[in-house]
C-alpha cells in the first residue's frame, strides 16, 4: 500500500482541490482510502464521494495517538493508496507551542511523508524560503514533495521551481495555473457536502473541472515515487469488533441531517445497534429503540420540516414515552419549538414550526461559534458519565426555558447556554457538540444501552 499525506502552507493554499483531484484519479484503477485530518464533515463527503470508500477523521486534539492508529489501520483495509489531506496550514494547531491537534501531528504519529501545496501567487524566490522554513521548522515531519499553486506563467514557473529544488533539495510535483475556471469550481464545492443517492450532476462536472486541471499539471508518477509504501497497518483495537444486534437505532439521514463521522456506523455495530436511516423531510417516524439526530443544514428546509407534521409529532411523542434520542446540532435545533431566521438568511425572515420537545427557539444567524469543546457529561443523562473532547461549529442561538437541565459542563467551548450544554429532556439529549465516535465510544455505549430498556 502506497500512503502520503497532502498538507498546505496555509489556508487557501489549495490542498483541498489537489487532494480531491488525486484521490479522484487514481481512484480509477485503485482502492483509495482518504482521511481528513480535523473534525470536517464537507471535506470528507467529497472524497467518499470521488472514492467510494468512506473518509475517515483523523483529529490530534480529540483523539488519543492510539485512537489515531487505530481509525487509520480500520480506514486501510483492503485499500491500494491511503490519501490523508490536513487542516489549515501544516503546522496549525490548538496550541503556540506544541503541534497538538495539527497536520504535522498526525504526519508523524502515522510516519507519512509530506507533499507540500503552496500558494505561489506574486512569489517566485520566496516560494523556496517558505519551503525551507517549513523543512526545518520540524526536521521530523517528512516533506518529501512540492506542488505549486496560483502559477501565472512559464517565468514564473520557472523562477520558483528552480529555486525550491536548489536551495530545499525536494522536487516540485506539480505547478498548477492560475485559471478562474479552477478558482470557480471550488469555490461552489465549499458549502454543501455531497450525498451518496442524491443527484449530482453539477458536483461532479465540477470535480472533472479540477481533474482535469491536477492531471495535466500534476507528475502522478513522481508523486507516488515519494509514497510510503508498505503493508497496510494491522488492526489492534476492538473498537470496530461488531456483534450480533439486539437493539434498533434509527439515524436521520436526508438533505437536512448529514453532518456523521463515518466511525458513527461502525462504533455503533460494535456497541449491538442495527441503525436505521429515516428522513425527517420525507418519511414518517420509524419504529425503533432510540433515535439518533446528528448536524446537517435544517435551515434551508424549514418548510419541508415543518410539512411533516408526523415526523414532528412522532419524535415529540416518543420523547415524552421515554424513548432515547441523542441530538447534535442540527438535530437540537430541530428539537427545539421553532426556527427564527433573519431576513436574508437562508429564506426570507420565516418562522417554522419543528418538533417541540424542548421548550424554546432557534435564531439564525447569531455570533459564528467555531473551535474545540471539552468537558464532562452527567452520571444521570442519555449518554452516561464522561470527559470528553469535541467540536462545535454554528451560526445560530438556541433560547430554552429557564428550567431546561444541562448534562454536559464545559471547561472549553460556548454550549447553548454559559458553557453548559447537552439540554435533557426525559431520556433526550441535544447539544451544540460533536463528538467523535472513536473517543466518545463510552458514550454511545451508555446511549445504547439506554435503548435497550
Amino acid at each position: 500500500m502506497k500512503s502520503f499525506l497532502v498538507a498546505g502552507d496555509r489556508s487557501g493554499s489549495g490542498k483541498t482541490s489537489v487532494t480531491l483531484a488525486l484521490s479522484a484519479l487514481l481512484s480509477t484503477d485503485r482502492a483509495v482510502q482518504t482521511f481528513k485530518v480535523g473534525m470536517d464533515y464537507i471535506d470528507p463527503s467529497y472524497l467518499t464521494g470521488v472514492t467510494g470508500r468512506p473518509c475517515r477523521n483523523l483529529d490530534g486534539y480529540v483523539m488519543s495517538p492510539d485512537e489515531v492508529r487505530a481509525v487509520y489501520a480500520h480506514g486501510c483495509r483492503g485499500a491500494d493508496v491511503a490519501v490523508v489531506e490536513g487542516v489549515r496550514g501544516l503546522f496549525e494547531g490548538a496550541e503556540a507551542l506544541t503541534d497538538l491537534g495539527s497536520t504535522a501531528a498526525i504526519a508523524k504519529q502515522l510516519d507519512l511523508p509530506v507533499i507540500l501545496v503552496v500558494n505561489a501567487r506574486s512569489i517566485t524566490r520566496s516560494a523556496a524560503a517558505i519551503v525551507k522554513g517549513f523543512l526545518a521548522f520540524d526536521p521530523d515531519v517528512d516533506i518529501r514533495g512540492v506542488i505549486l499553486n496560483n502559477i501565472t506563467g512559464t517565468r514564473h514557473r520557472e523562477k520558483a521551481v528552480r529555486a525550491i529544488e536548489h536551495y530545499c533539495g525536494i522536487p516540485v510535483v506539480g505547478v498548477i495555473p492560475r485559471t478562474e475556471e479552477m478558482e470557480l469550481a471550488m469555490r461552489h464545492l465549499g458549502l454543501v457536502p455531497y450525498r451518496e443517492g442524491q443527484e449530482h450532476g453539477e458536483f461532479l462536472s465540477r470535480i472533472e473541472t479540477v481533474k482535469r486541471m491536477i492531471a495535466d499539471h500534476v507528475d502522478l508518477d513522481a508523486l507516488l515515487a515519494l509514497a510510503r509504501e508498505g503493508e497496510p497497518p494491522a488492526e489492534e483495537s476492538s473498537v470496530y469488533a461488531a456483534v450480533e444486534p439486539d437493539v434498533r437505532i434509527g439515524v436521520a439521514l436526508d438533505e437536512a441531517f448529514n453532518f456523521y463521522y463515518a466511525d458513527l456506523f461502525d462504533v455503533l455495530a460494535s456497541c449491538g445497534a442495527e441503525t436505521v436511516p429515516f428522513s425527517p423531510v420525507h418519511d414518517p417516524l420509524p419504529e425503533a429503540d432510540g433515535y439518533i439526530l446528528g448536524g446537517g443544514y435544517p435551515e434551508l428546509f424549514g418548510a419541508e420540516l415543518e410539512a411533516n407534521t408526523a415526523m414532528r409529532e412522532g419524535l415529540r411523542e416518543v420523547s415524552r414515552n421515554g424513548v432515547p434520542i441523542y441530538a447534535e446540532c442540527g438535530g437540537l435545533i430541530y428539537l427545539t419549538d421553532r426556527m427564527v431566521l433573519a431576513p436574508g438568511f437562508a429564506g426570507s425572515g420565516e418562522t417554522y414550526e419543528l418538533a417541540g420537545v424542548f421548550k424554546g427557539t432557534t435564531r439564525m444567524p447569531a455570533r459564528r461559534m467555531l473551535g474545540y469543546v471539552v468537558g464532562t457529561s452527567a452520571a444521570k443523562s442519555p449518554v452516561g458519565e464522561a470527559a470528553f473532547r469535541g467540536h462545535e461549529f454554528h451560526y445560530s442561538s438556541v433560547d430554552l426555558a429557564p428550567e431546561t437541565r444541562f448534562a454536559y459542563r464545559l471547561s472549553r467551548g460556548s454550549g447553548i447556554r454559559d458553557g453548559f450544554d447537552g439540554a435533557v429532556r426525559d431520556r433526550t439529549i441535544g447539544s451544540y457538540t460533536h463528538l467523535h465516535p472513536v473517543t466518545s465510544r463510552g458514550m454511545l455505549a451508555h446511549f445504547v444501552d439506554c435503548c435497550r430498556g
